[in-house]
């Protein structure tokens, strides 16, 4: 029986995992990344405001892309989870900032809460031509 292998992705400049999960893993030139939330990588600090956390989560994947050799345009799906659909226009405003078009696959839902009261946790999906 063949071994079932896959690559995990380890970022220095990147928060640590929270918890009992990998920062990503790559599998057939896909690339899982898992969620982020506004978490400053050095300190371990939470940002605070919506507006300060969706940048810090852009800035946090940026990194995990970086460490992969990866650009934004490699991103080929995210997911939002918001603990107030409220911030929903922000969330827009941002992703005007951050990608170009066109625009990556999204889906985003509310959720009860967050790690570490986080307001917005962001994951993505990447790719490259080979995959």
């Amino acid at each position: 029986m063949m071994e079932f292998k896959k690559n995990i992705i380890k970022c220095d400049d990147a928060p640590e995992a929270v918890g009992t999960y990998s920062q990503g893993v790559v599998h057939g030139g896909v690339y899982y990344f898992s969620g982020q939330i506004g978490i400053e990588p050095k300190s371990g600090f939470v940002a605070e405001g919506i507006l300060d956390q969706i940048k810090q989560i852009l800035a946090n994947i940026d990194a995990l892309l970086a460490s992969q050799n990866l650009k934004r345009e490699n991103i080929i799906k995210t997911t939002v989870f918001l603990t107030d659909l409220g911030n929903f226009g922000s969330i827009n405003e941002e992703y005007k900032l951050y990608f170009e078009k066109p625009y990556p696959a999204r889906s985003c839902v509310e959720v009860s809460a967050l790690p570490k009261d986080a307001l917005v946790e962001i994951e993505v999906i990447a790719a490259t031509n080979n995959a």
